[in-house]
């Protein structure tokens, strides 16, 4: 009996041994892991931060960049009005010229000096005459 009382009590005191040293570890060990996971964190989320505050920087200064462009444009814009009108030697050219300044519109298209032969669009392949052999014939581009 004493023989059977053994088997039993040796697992179950090493299971109980087992249980208060992995308790005791549990306790112990998580504060060393979590601090360099949350310094791993805090690294990534601090990098993150800078990452978007450079990104509203940049928009902010690309803003103010074409602010200052669209501003430029104007007062060249306002420069060649102003030589238009001071410089225009009759008012015909200075209507032209200031009607120039302000047109959106793209000039109008010029003509072609010579108009094209036919209206047709180029064929990409040999035409063939009526009774004539086509290009897959054997007899094709060869004297007779």
């Amino acid at each position: 009996m004493e023989h059977s009382l053994l088997i039993w009590l040796l697992p179950t005191l090493a299971l109980v041994a087992g249980v208060a040293i992995g308790f005791l570890v549990a306790r112990l060990l998580p504060n060393a892991v979590p601090n360099r996971t949350q310094r791993q964190l805090d690294d990534i989320q601090e990098r993150f931060d800078s990452y978007q505050s450079e990104v509203v920087t940049h928009f902010n200064t690309t803003a103010n960049l074409v602010k200052k462009l669209t501003q430029s444009y104007q007062d060249v814009q306002e420069h060649l009005a102003e030589g238009a009108n001071r410089l225009a030697l009759d008012e015909q050219t200075r209507q032209r010229l200031l009607a120039a300044l302000h047109s959106d519109v793209p000039q109008p298209h010029r003509e072609r000096i010579t108009p094209p032969h036919s209206n047709e669009p180029p064929l990409d392949y040999a035409p063939k005459s009526p009774n004539g052999p086509g290009m897959l014939d054997e007899h094709y581009g060869l004297k007779k």
